[in-house]
């Protein structure tokens, strides 16, 4: 099998591991991997993760860690929100604050809160982002033709993406970038920051990615089954 990453293999990024989410995950993760005809051995090999882990998850027993589900959404070319949503709503939709599903990371010094129903069609994502003070927060690049768009609530934060020149933004200031380059967030104060962050996805983004990581994969004899 290829170098496992520490950080997919991490909990230090967990899901609340709610029963209504760990059985969406395992519903969703199933049915996106049997629609690409792929086995857990398989998918395991693409998104560089062990098969104990997919077949856990697979069973609803698994921790959901936010990394991880990075990389099965990434390997299976499916938005992140593929692999936590429930079924589509009509109509209006109210989120209550202390009914939201809040993503941790560090520690809990970054903490991502939905503002959308999960449901695997949308191409866009809005979440609520804290950070505490002087953190940083490094993400990978997510796939081909994603962008983010992140306007500063409170606070000031910087945002480094690729090998660009840090941008610093203080609360009002807004920035566009392509997320498919290594990026980081970082506040810059001795207080929390908060910031919103919409993710646009490519229309093509799932089948790109999906061949992209195969084709990867296929050169890899590591991964080969």
């Amino acid at each position: 099998m290829a170098k496992l990453t520490a950080a997919k293999q991490s909990v230090q990024e967990l899901v609340p591991a709610a029963p209504d989410l760990a059985a969406a995950v395992a519903r969703n993760l199933r049915r996106l991997r049997i629609q690409r005809g792929y086995s857990i051995v398989r998918l395991a090999r693409l998104a560089e993760v062990f098969p104990p882990t997919l077949r856990e998850l697979e069973a609803g027993k698994g921790e959901p860690t936010i990394g991880l589900l990075w990389s099965l959404a990434t390997a299976l070319g499916v938005p992140f929100a593929a692999l936590i949503s429930g079924h589509a709503a009509r109509g209006a939709v109210v989120m209550r604050r202390d009914k939201a599903k809040v993503l941790t990371s560090d520690g809990g010094g970054f903490t991502s809160r939905a503002l959308f129903p999960f449901d695997e069609g949308n191409r866009i994502e809005f979440y609520e982002l804290r950070m505490a003070p002087r953190h940083h927060k490094r993400a990978d690049p997510h796939a081909s033709g994603t962008t983010e768009t992140i306007a500063v609530a409170e606070g000031r934060v910087e945002i480094q993406v690729g090998r660009e020149v840090p941008h610093v933004l203080d609360a009002g200031d807004a920035i566009l970038f392509p997320a498919d380059l290594p990026h980081t967030y970082t506040n810059l104060g001795d207080t929390p920051a908060v910031a919103y962050l919409v993710m646009h996805y490519a229309d093509a983004v799932t089948e790109q990615a999906a061949k992209s990581v195969e084709r990867q994969a296929d050169k890899d004899p590591g991964h080969r089954q």
